[in-house]
């Protein structure tokens, strides 16, 4: 054993914890007898691999490293141009502690711009071909090694960088003839990942109590896309020859300008979404425990949805490594995550939260809590993808709970599989 790199009981709990995901997913199967051996195995040594590959290796290392300079340059560009539109005192977070003395709203006007830079960025650099090369490289790896077809292996790889009702716009004219069960992947990948939009936003959350907080949930993104696709084909498996399915589809933009303006747009949108349910959120929280608090006290502290959720969850984050005296901090974050969104799951891990869990528990809870699966997402997800493709309306409607259990599994399955590995690995 190398020093510092210590593996215990806690990292072999979280090997047992993979295969109890697993036959989780196996029991809710549509048909037990087809267990995709193959995919699974191929799917939990391409999780092993990106992870040994991002964090062991110096180099690759090094750029997750410097992935945290290039958020403090976008928050730099970003405060240029809110202060730009709000003026020196509202666009600043300085100017406004200047002008009022008191912290300025810094959530609203100085992290939320973000996603439209980010987002209009991320449409530059797909139209600009580089995205899409990274894309295409990713997709490469699915569809070699767990056999997906061309269009749902390119769906898989982009909803690491997009959102889950954008990237299935790259395949647009394939979801119409595509399977039951491809569907299925599609769906679940964009409960299992997060857009690369927000993914900076949450990187910023984090950073001050996760070491290289965004090269970490990039690579939670990485990690969960083959659990998700190996997760789905266990609870609907394929029947149909490969050779029949879709083959792969490639988006275009008009210009370099339409790239910018759309995905500033889709940026404004995702914004516009966000603060509706962040509000609707931390409402319904208060209300919820509002009435919980009319209940005697338990454990000497009052009822809340924060702890009734770690009790329900604490299992759950136990088996996929975290020490059993955090279990239940960790589950509380996992089960807000589910029930409200992994907005506020970020937010609490962010900011009080942190303080009950060890590094090496916020570092699996983090991996565990990114994802888009939770209640909220359901909705968006079958409204993008029926305005998409109509036709297949009652497909998506069908599987829809099923992929809020899928994606919530493969984030959980992220989690164990670096919760198996040194927690060295990561903060080294």
């Amino acid at each position: 054993m190398l020093a510092g790199f210590e593996w215990g009981w806690d990292n072999a709990r979280a090997l047992l914890g993979i295969a109890v995901i697993f036959a989780i997913a196996w029991g809710l199967s549509e048909n037990r007898k087809a267990f995709p051996w193959k995919v699974v195995l191929g799917a939990v040594a391409i999780q092993f691999a990106f992870a040994l590959i991002l964090f062991g290796i110096p180099f690759v290392r090094d750029v997750l490293f410097a992935a945290n300079k290039v958020v403090d340059r976008l928050i730099a560009a970003t405060a240029y141009g809110t202060a730009f539109v709000f003026g020196p005192i509202f666009g600043t977070q300085t100017g406004w502690e200047g002008f009022t003395g008191q912290p300025g709203p810094i959530f609203a006007v100085h992290l939320l711009p973000l996603i439209i830079v980010v987002a209009s960025l991320s449409a530059v650099l797909w139209h600009w071909h580089i995205l899409r090369w990274v894309t295409k490289g990713f997709a490469s790896v699915f569809r070699r090694f767990m056999g997906l077809g061309g269009a749902t292996s390119l769906a898989v790889a982009a909803n690491v960088f997009m959102g889950m009702t954008e990237a299935p716009i790259l395949i647009k004219p394939y979801i119409k003839g595509m399977t039951r069960s491809e569907i299925f992947i599609m769906m679940t990948a964009g409960f299992a990942t997060v857009a690369g939009s927000v993914l900076v936003l949450y990187g910023v959350f984090l950073k001050d109590v996760l070491p290289n907080a965004l090269g970490q949930l990039l690579a939670a993104s990485l990690i969960a896309a083959p659990a998700a696709v190996a997760l789905a084909l266990v609870m609907v498996p394929e029947t149909v020859d490969e050779t029949q399915r879709a083959h792969e589809p490639d988006f275009e933009y008009d210009s370099t300008m339409d790239a910018f303006s759309t995905g500033a747009s889709d940026g404004l949108k995702i914004i516009a979404n966000i603060v509706t349910m962040l509000i609707a959120a931390f409402a319904a929280l208060y209300l919820v425990n509002l009435a919980l608090g009319a209940f005697p006290d338990v454990g000497g502290a009052p009822l809340s949805i924060e702890r009734i959720l770690g009790w329900i969850f604490a299992p759950v984050m136990y088996m996929i490594g975290v020490p059993m005296g955090e279990a239940a901090q960790s589950g509380s974050l996992m089960g807000i995550k589910t029930v409200l969104t992994e907005f506020v799951a970020f937010l609490q891990l962010s900011g009080d939260a942190a303080e009950g869990l060890s590094p090496r528990a916020r570092m699996i809870t983090a991996h565990a809590i990114c994802g888009f699966a939770n209640f909220g997402s359901i909705g968006i997800l079958l409204g993008g993808l029926s305005i998409i493709e109509p036709t297949r309306r009652s497909t998506f409607l069908e599987l829809a709970w099923k992929t809020l259990l899928a994606g919530t599994l493969a984030t959980c399955l992220s989690g164990a599989v670096v919760g198996a590995l040194p927690f060295a690995l990561f903060a080294h």
